[in-house]
């Protein structure tokens, strides 16, 4: 997959005098290209509320292992994707995050055969410079395929 304007600062939410909430929004609408490692792996955002984001992916060759099977990483990316996403809705602008503890449980084989999958990230706690957030990684049939946590500082910027 191309990713267009590789330029970091084009991306960064730091360089966005807007809300989080709004920065997702822009992404979301197209309005910005979504961020290179989401363009690579061709994570969508589906839907976007202050404290919960709803991420999307059809699993693709790329994204495999040596087992035929979708690799860890790539279902820990989009649990962290919308985990830390969720957070960002909340945050106002001058606002940011970094993810400080990520835990991943996988559930189920994520294969090429398990069809568009979605992440529903929401906030668990929200505190003055820490959160925690979690995620849930589900087929359209709402089958649950891995489950993740993570604790996120929050700073200005």
């Amino acid at each position: 997959m191309e990713t267009t304007n590789l330029q970091p600062e084009y991306y960064s939410a730091f360089n966005q005098p807007i809300s989080g909430l709004d920065y997702l929004t822009v992404i979301m609408n197209g309005n910005i290209p979504y961020p290179p490692l989401l363009q690579t792996l061709d994570f969508k955002a589906v839907n976007i509320t202050e404290g919960e984001v709803v991420f999307s992916f059809i699993p693709q060759l790329l994204h495999n292992n040596s087992i035929n099977t979708v690799h860890g990483g790539v279902i820990s990316a989009i649990l962290d994707t919308a985990m830390g996403c969720a957070l960002h809705s909340t945050l106002p602008a001058g606002t940011s995050y970094t993810t400080i503890e990520l835990k991943t449980n996988f559930l189920r084989a994520v294969t090429l055969k398990s069809g568009e999958l979605r992440a529903i990230g929401k906030i668990i706690y929200l505190g003055g410079q820490t959160a925690l957030t979690e995620a849930q990684l589900l087929d359209t049939q709402n089958r649950l395929f891995a489950h993740g946590v993570s604790t996120c500082l929050i700073f200005k910027i």
